[in-house]
């Protein structure tokens, strides 16, 4: 089931980083390399958590979604106000989840709940199973690069963007 979080403390934070663990595995390689593999992995979750409390949400509207299923976190990603409509960001599912359809399912989900905005999805061009699950729940590229909020551009990434028919006339 889809769970909307506007703060950190509606989060489980331990079970959100059973979703993004291998991607903090790779970052903390990337960003603490002279650190044993654990440390490694607890400074990076540590500036995850810093970094939900801190930034990602004090910034209005800004939510994490997660989808729960038997008391454990399947998927998760993040939204955040962007141009006219909310950022879709940092959309994993746990690997020993993956190729199940539980990121399908949380992105339809998402767009049920958010069905009155745009939703946007910067996704690397390489990164085919994501592009083909965004391009199976309706999204369609609108830039072959992706500008991102803090301003930076990135030409490896692309955008695309989920509109229901209403807003595509508005």
């Amino acid at each position: 089931m889809l769970r909307i979080a506007n703060s950190l403390k509606e989060l489980d934070f331990a079970k959100l980083m059973a979703v993004y663990e291998e991607s903090n595995r790779e970052n903390g390689r990337d960003n603490y390399p002279e650190e044993p593999e654990e440390r490694q992995l607890f400074l990076q979750e540590e500036n995850f958590y810093q970094y939900l409390r801190q930034v990602f949400f004090v910034t209005p509207g800004a939510v994490c979604a997660v989808w729960e299923e038997d008391g454990q976190y399947r998927a998760a990603l993040r939204l955040e106000p962007y141009k006219d409509g909310l950022l879709l960001e940092a959309l994993e599912t746990t690997p020993a989840y993956r190729r199940k359809g539980y990121a399908r399912q949380m992105i339809k989900a998402v767009q049920a709940h958010f069905a009155d905005k745009r939703i946007y999805s910067h996704v690397h061009k390489k990164n085919l199973p994501s592009l083909a699950i965004h391009e199976a729940c309706g999204f369609q590229r609108v830039s072959e690069q992706a500008a991102y909020i803090d301003g930076s551009v990135n030409s490896r990434c692309c955008t695309l963007c989920w509109e229901v028919e209403s807003l595509r006339f508005s």
